[in-house]
């Protein structure tokens, strides 16, 4: 294995655990790494116009794969462009492997042009960062940091690697990467506790997290919840963790302000949280007496904000299981009788609800009927519309794990390039990704990257012309504050000039149609769903 230099055997080292496509933008600092990764057979690099679109289609790909994915930067200035990305990534745990080039460790004494303290840079927004100074522990650091990548409670890390660091031979071997087994289960004493604390709840409540997708536990949850007849609250959600159309489903919490998550958990007297952290914009919003049980794999999550009666680190398939299995030996005829009842309300509830809601007319409405109508089984939505979210659930509900992908995290900009990975992922299902007009123009340069790489996603822009969520939580801030409403600022509104996005799309080599009126909502949903590439609908709304 003698005579290779650091940057081919780094290649075989991505290689050997499976990380076979990079993402990313060039620079100078990284040419040898680049030049060995395109002289390995079997090894795709896919190129981004800018780092933060780089980042932006890694995380949508390791999401859409559940593994983890590789992302090259370029030296301080691209991990810069890419910061508020990993952002995203080390919020909703996605677990990317990034590394950056610099001039050197020869050099480190001579403030170097772009030189910069990568580590520094990178590690509030990973979950680890380092630096390799050492050519004999270049593959030695890069196990550590794709086993920290895959390990519960998994997340984006970065490795900084000098150029003269990947210049010298190399004679490490190469192995693949140790991910330690993390799935356990709780004592039996542990649960039966648990489910002694939530069975004689009135008024039971669970509040769930993107824990339970990771464990593939959704099942589980499900029959926890009904043995229970408890609500199920998302919070921090941006997978399929609950069936979005069950009837104890109930929606979204935990984002931005806290008044309505307030009321939501005022009444109960039995909550369960699993698979998440919750509310860091409350304080004490549990009832005195409530009896609160918090399952997670990241004992730091646990008792975090609040304080709990029983937090169980544990992997939240097997936990739930037993205490599922627990609760239906334990459960008395008129707790079960009680859980029954609540499970009918709210399918009376649900049932009035679809009867009782008539479509609105919008351009929006008619264009996800028709979609929902012709999209199929095999289609996955990657959600970044904000505002608009609310009509694309309730239209094209997220049920089925893998089938749905949120926005996290707060910034902006992940819509397209997040639908670009989940095809590259998923290239024989239909991908829709979703966005607004403010976050489109973060990273449009990513249809740039899916036509280079025929990559044939779709992607709705739903344009309202200004950043709407703004307007909604500065109405918000008003009420808050007793301040008299009046005219949104002017920062908000994106109207002039106009954005011609389908002409955007056609001068970066993809295709697009754009939509004023309803009656034009079938036609481009037929086009869209046919064009054999990349395909973009403007959707004015």
């Amino acid at each position: 294995m003698a005579g290779k230099s650091g940057n081919v055997k780094l290649i075989e080292q991505f290689k050997a655990d499976g990380l076979d496509v990079m993402f990313g933008n060039p620079g100078t600092v990284e040419q040898g790494l680049l030049d060995a990764a395109e002289q390995t057979t079997g090894f795709r690099y896919v190129l981004a116009l800018q780092e933060t679109v780089a980042a932006g289609i890694a995380d949508g790909y390791a999401r859409a794969t559940g593994k983890a994915a590789l992302l090259q930067l370029h030296s301080g200035v691209g991990l810069g462009n890419a910061i508020g990305m990993l952002y995203q990534s080390m919020r909703g745990h996605t677990p990317l492997v990034a590394i950056a080039g610099d001039a050197g460790v020869r050099y480190d004494a001579m403030d170097a042009q772009m030189a910069a303290d990568l580590v520094a840079m990178a590690r509030p927004v990973t979950k680890y960062a380092t630096r390799v100074t050492d050519p004999r522990s270049v593959l030695r650091v890069m196990r550590r940091a794709v086993k920290i990548a895959l390990t519960p409670p998994r997340g984006p890390v970065f490795v900084a690697l000098p150029m003269d660091v990947l210049d010298e031979l190399n004679d490490e071997p190469v192995i693949a990467s140790t991910v330690p087994v993390t799935v356990s289960a709780p004592s039996a004493e542990t649960v039966t506790r648990a489910a002694q604390l939530l069975a004689a709840g009135q008024r039971p409540l669970v509040l769930a997290g993107d824990g339970v997708s990771l464990a593939g536990a959704q099942q589980q949850l499900v029959r926890v919840a009904e043995l229970l007849g408890a609500d199920v609250w998302s919070v921090d959600s941006s997978e399929v963790n609950f069936p979005a159309s069950h009837p104890l489903s109930r929606g979204q919490l935990g984002h931005m302000f806290g008044e309505r998550s307030a009321a939501v958990v005022a009444e109960a007297d039995a909550v369960l949280i699993v698979g998440t952290y919750v509310f860091p914009r409350l304080t004490g919003p549990f009832r005195p007496d409530a009896r609160i049980v918090h399952v997670d794999l990241d004992s730091y999550e646990i008792a975090k904000n609040f304080p709990v009666d029983l937090g169980v680190v544990a992997d939240p398939r097997p936990a739930l299981a037993a205490l599922a299995a627990e609760l239906n030996g334990r459960l008395t005829p008129g707790q079960r009788q009680a859980a029954a009842q609540r499970l009918a309300v709210r399918k009376d509830e649900r049932q009035r609800s679809l009867r009782e809601v008539s479509p609105d007319g919008s351009t929006l409405e008619h264009f996800l009927q028709e979609l929902a109508r012709r999209a199929g089984d095999d289609l996955i939505v990657f959600d970044e519309a904000l505002t608009s979210s609310p009509a694309v659930v309730k239209h094209l509900p997220p049920d089925r794990p893998g089938d749905y992908f949120l926005t996290r995290g707060g910034s902006l900009g992940v819509g397209i390039p997040g639908a670009v990975g989940a095809k590259l992922a998923h290239p024989g299902r239909t991908v829709v990704g979703f966005t607004g007009d403010g976050g489109a123009m973060y990273t449009y340069q990513a249809l740039w990257t899916a036509v280079r790489h025929s990559v044939a996603a779709k992607f709705v822009v739903c344009n309202n012309r200004k950043y709407r969520l703004l307007d909604d939580n500065i109405a918000q801030y008003w009420k808050e504050r007793d301040i008299p409403r009046h005219d949104f600022p002017s920062s908000f509104d994106l109207s002039r000039p106009d954005i011609r996005f389908a002409d955007l799309a056609r001068a970066l080599g993809a295709d697009g149609v754009r939509v004023e009126k309803p009656e034009e909502a079938a036609d481009a949903v037929e086009l869209m769903l046919s064009a054999t590439g990349p395909f973009l609908v403007d959707l004015q709304i």
